[in-house]
């Protein structure tokens, strides 16, 4: 019995033992590209169970086994499938790209599919979102850039429409529409919104990225060269190409925030889901984001007449007032047991929520057919705020509803849906890829808190001001093929391309137009209203040439024919020279359009302005309206512009890179919208165009018109060195940008009416706008150090100089360069689970505050330039990946 009992346990501690050892084997590695690049997202399987692993952003993983001896199965889309013997505990794994892929790794700017970021011929910026996104401060697309890519400017806009709900942002100081926006290599649609209350990008329409949810996004690339040959019109100053992701596995994120002022608060949820479709390199990839983001103030008591004081023969402003009017004002204030800040403006960011799903999925139909597709919607819900209405304003002010005045609010409702379709096909050599893209933007407006003075006690205080949309549909049919025998290799690839776009005003409820209209947003009427196509066709080839291992050129040419304006032809030289293999010189040149937008031609509107203290009617009108064919507006046309760029790359050792660029960019005929015609600069009426107007229902009007040149001339310099720190990897990354604009100073197309009224037509405040309201310094020096568990960022952001011109009734005021500092600390506590603490401006710098004299009488307390004024904005968040 004895000798059986020592039987029994003997047996049982060897099962044990090996039960435990197979249970607890595990394996540790590394994934990389052949030259050493770590690998995200590669998924590993043990093969022949379910066990599987998937690398994070260093390439590393960890799997589990119950055997010593493993086979692994390494797979990532667009790489070769492997199996490897794991004989070790820690190993190290190298993927080859997949060259019978029928995707391609694509990096804007070239469509030669051998080309990595620093080989060609031109600048363009890879930032690798998926892998940074959870250790740095920014939730937005627009933030991120502007925090990543020295060129690229965004900030938030205040008492400004619907420009306060999307952020006009610009690349080399340019406008919102000479950028273009791509999705996976597609065509982005534009918003419907046209800015037009003189902000950064006045009478342009830009491309909304907050439509497009960030946890969606692998990675990001930025063409800084014009591209207009290639990819069509809006590519002026450049390309963001938006790649999606494709990975399998799932990923949740929370982060909430606030600024150091209790208010902003920010709450992002977002869940990213990927998994495989069939055996043959499938996937479907699935993102929801929801983002609240609460208003800001940074307002203060003003010098504005609050109360009623004509008996007194005091109006407007204290400064326009007898002596008497603050301490008037102060009694009235303290009689209604009121303070001075419960009139003042509301100013700041609006507040905004956005709910949205995206996906992108690619299927193959057999080895020489693929099937994609990708897309999203977005439903975007923001409360803005326009100019208070004070009690003093007894023409604007229906006392009975709102004895202290009111705070007018604009609601929007953002609705962005978006589809991608297509087969890519292999014959042979030859790559084929057939979609077709579809984009629509509609903003619907509300407005709140407000009344229709001319309806007295009968106004509602809440109108449906109408609407506006704007739809692209775009087919594409490319060619390409990659001849390797010829020379040292011939990429060829043409194409064509069919766009059809609609743009649509709707008129909102009666009481927001008839009579003056709501206070602040006065809505759409049935006059404004529009529907209005076009088409538009292109041809296009491209052709890169290897001459040698050294030595590479690059032709393109673009022909584009609109309905509305006619054709236009466009070509791009572009080459690069390997001095030696870490030394190479490239540069281009290039000719470039934009065609003028349906938005600038066919918008229109009344709005209420006050001009001198005093409220007036002032119309946007139409090109081809009766006023502008009266007064000689020319017909809109087409932007050109030519481009110049030369540039080194330079690799002293494996891990350090430097380039420099310089760039020069003239744009001729550049469309911007006039000031207010009808009173001359000094607000005072110009009687025989008030005249001209009267009937209309105005005293000043406005206008799109092809009236400026501008000349941009700029330096880009990126540093990149990561390096083993300790126990650590440190990467240390330096960005800098030079940026100059001017604009020319004779106008173009000025019409007799306006002779004289050039301050006015295009004056110093929107000169300003172009050429100094954006830095033309900014640089970006970032410390990222992951060491164990651990990851700190630390990042140093200067905002150069910026200038402001207050004209008429301010005056120049120059805002000095800021430091802002960022600091995150991330720790990942178990190999799903990851803690993140950190700061956005971290010491809570401002703009300089704006001179009196141009703050509109002490009511905006800084100017939206550089940083913006948020101030400093602390978060915390959590990220799951399974």
């Amino acid at each position: 019995m004895k000798k059986f009992l020592q039987t029994s346990l003997t047996a049982f501690f060897i099962f044990y033992s090996a039960l435990f050892y197979g249970q607890n084997h595990e394996i540790k590695g590394t994934v990389t590209t052949e030259n050493g690049t770590p690998l995200e997202f590669v998924t590993i399987t043990v093969k022949e169970t379910k066990s599987n692993s998937i690398t994070d952003s260093s390439g590393s993983f960890t799997i589990n086994t119950t055997t010593n001896a493993t086979k692994l199965i390494i797979s990532l889309f667009g790489y070769e499938t492997i199996e490897v013997d794991a004989k070790e505990n820690a190993i190290t794994i190298q993927l080859a790209l997949n060259n019978n892929s029928l995707d391609e790794i694509v990096i804007v700017g070239s469509r030669n599919p051998k080309k990595s970021k620093l080989e060609t011929a031109v600048p363009v910026d890879v930032v690798n979102l998926s892998k940074i996104r959870n250790s740095i401060p920014q939730t937005s697309l627009n933030d991120i850039l502007t925090y990543l890519t020295p060129s690229f400017n965004s900030s938030r806009q205040s008492s400004s429409d619907g420009t306060e709900h999307i952020d006009p942002a610009s690349l080399r100081g340019l406008g919102p529409d000479q950028v273009l926006v791509l999705v996976n290599g597609k065509r982005r649609h534009t918003t419907s919104l046209v800015n037009y209350q003189n902000t950064v990008g006045n009478g342009s329409v830009g491309t909304d990225l907050s439509a497009i949810p960030a946890s969606s996004i692998k990675r990001i690339e930025v063409l800084r060269d014009g591209a207009a040959a290639q990819y069509g019109s809006d590519a002026i100053a450049g390309v963001i190409n938006l790649i999606l992701k494709d990975n399998v596995g799932l990923e949740a994120n929370a982060t909430y925030g606030q600024t150091s002022r209790n208010d902003g608060q920010t709450t992002n949820l977002n869940l990213n889901y990927g998994t495989k479709i069939g055996k043959n390199g499938g996937f479907i990839n699935l993102t929801g984001e929801f983002n609240n983001r609460e208003k800001t103030n940074r307002s203060q008591n003003h010098n504005l007449v609050i109360f009623d004081q004509s008996a007194y023969d005091n109006y407007f402003a204290y400064d326009y007032s007898n002596d008497n009017a603050r301490a008037i004002d102060d009694a009235a204030i303290a009689a209604a047991g009121l303070t001075r800040d419960d009139f003042n403006f509301q100013i700041g960011d609006a507040k905004i929520r956005n709910v949205q799903g995206f996906f992108n999925m690619s299927v193959p139909v057999n080895s020489n057919i693929e099937f994609y597709a990708s897309g999203g919607m977005s439903h975007r819900n923001g409360t803005g705020f326009g100019f208070r209405r004070l009690p003093s304003e007894t023409g604007n002010v229906v006392a009975a509803l709102f004895p202290y005045g009111f705070q007018p609010e604009l609601n929007s409702i953002v609705n962005d849906k978006s589809l991608i379709s297509g087969f890519k096909f292999k014959l042979a050599d030859w790559k084929l890829d057939l979609s077709n893209t579809f984009g629509q933007n509609k903003f619907d407006y509300g407005v709140s808190n407000t009344n229709n003075f001319s309806m007295g006690t009968n106004s509602p205080t809440s109108f449906d001001a109408g609407s506006h949309s704007f739809l692209q549909n775009t087919v594409n049919a490319d060619a390409s093929r990659l001849f390797p025998t010829i020379f040292n290799g011939l990429n060829l690839a043409f194409g064509a391309e069919y766009r059809l776009e609609n743009y649509k005003i709707n008129a909102g409820e009666e009481g927001s137009y008839i009579d003056g209209g709501a206070q602040s947003f006065p809505g759409f009427s049935p006059l404004n209203e529009v529907n209005k196509n076009r088409n538009s066709i292109a041809l296009y080839s491209d052709i890169e040439i290897d001459f040698s291992e050294k030595f590479m050129i690059g032709v393109a040419g673009r022909y584009e024919d609109y309905s509305d304006f006619g054709n236009t032809i466009n070509g791009k030289l572009a080459a690069r020279y390997k001095i030696t293999d870490n030394f190479f010189v490239r540069g281009a040149t290039s000719t470039g359009f934009r065609a003028p937008s349906l938005h600038q031609q066919y918008f229109n509107n009344i709005a209420a302005d006050i001009v001198d203290g005093k409220p007036l009617n002032s119309g946007i009108f139409r090109n081809d309206s009766d006023v502008a064919i009266q007064l000689g507006i020319p017909k809109l046309k087409d932007e050109t512009s030519k481009n110049y760029s030369i540039g080194i790359v330079y690799s002293p050792i494996k891990n350090l890179h430097f380039t420099i660029d310089a760039y020069q960019i003239k744009i001729d005929n550049r469309i911007i919208i006039t000031g207010n015609l009808g009173n001359d600069a000094f607000g005072d009426a110009v009687p025989e165009l008030q005249t001209l107007f009267a009937p209309y229902g105005v005293q000043t009007a406005r206008f799109f018109t092809n009236a400026i040149n501008t000349k941009t001339n700029g330096i880009d310099f990126v540093a990149d060195y990561d390096m083993l720190l300790g126990d650590g990897k440190l990467n240390i990354s330096l960005l800098y940008n030079y940026n100059k604009n001017k604009v020319a100073d004779k106008l173009n197309n000025v019409p007799t009416a306006f002779i004289g009224q050039e301050d006015v037509y295009y004056g110093p405040q929107e000169r300003s706008l172009i050429e100094t309201n954006t830095p033309n310094h900014k640089g970006t020096l970032s410390f990222n150090y992951g060491i164990n568990k651990f990851n700190f960022l630390l990042r140093e952001t200067y905002f150069g100089e910026v200038i402001r011109d207050g004209f008429p009734f301010g005056t120049t005021q120059k805002h000095s360069g800021k430091v802002v500092s960022d600091f995150t600390v991330s720790y990942k506590a178990t190999p799903q689970i990851t803690f993140t603490l950190g700061a956005n401006n971290l010491f809570d710098v401002f703009p300089d505050k704006q001179i009196y004299e141009n703050s509109y009488f002490g009511v905006f307390k800084y100017a939206p330039v550089q940083m913006g004024t948020t101030g400093a904005y602390y978060f915390a968040r959590m990220s799951y990946r399974l």
